[in-house]
């Protein structure tokens, strides 16, 4: 479910009650999201979870109503399960100690094309691909030169 307000006191209000005291220049509306999930197991639900979050956006009403925005919001993440998803759990991205200069940009760029190799060479999943292709280092090299095209 998705409330969205487009009060411009409201959008005043919440730039100036940040450390810079200044409203956020192009706020437009602000969004509560509210998603319910079931979580399941062996067919019978085990638990109910429930989250509320909020978000803001530049799009005025007359470019994207409440149902246009859940649309967006679902888009997001969608990338937040393809990409950021797969560098957390294939990559075990979190637990990297690179934190230091530029080494995390380059380490996650670097992530980024291997996830985008892979997927444009037609693998149906990243892990299993990413397994094979380590154990096939003349393949692995391949697919970059080819630039995952098979």
């Amino acid at each position: 479910m998705i409330w969205v307000i487009a009060d411009p006191a409201l959008n005043a209000y919440v730039g100036s009650a940040g450390s810079v005291g200044q409203p956020w220049p192009g706020l437009q509306q602000v969004l509560r999201v509210e998603r319910q999930r079931l979580v399941c197991r062996a067919g019978r639900v085990v638990k109910r979870e429930r989250e509320v979050t909020y978000a803001i956006t530049s799009l005025a009403p007359h470019q994207a109503d409440a149902a246009r925005l859940a649309v967006h919001l679902r888009g997001h993440w969608g990338i937040e399960n393809r990409a950021h998803w797969v560098r957390d759990v294939v990559f075990d991205e979190d637990r990297c100690q690179v934190r230091s200069g530029v080494a995390p940009q380059v380490l996650a760029a670097t992530r980024n094309l291997a996830i985008a190799l892979v997927r444009r060479a037609g693998y149906p999943a990243i892990a299993p691909a990413l397994r094979t292709l380590a154990g096939r280092p003349a393949d692995a090299v391949r697919l970059v030169l080819s630039g995952g095209r098979p």
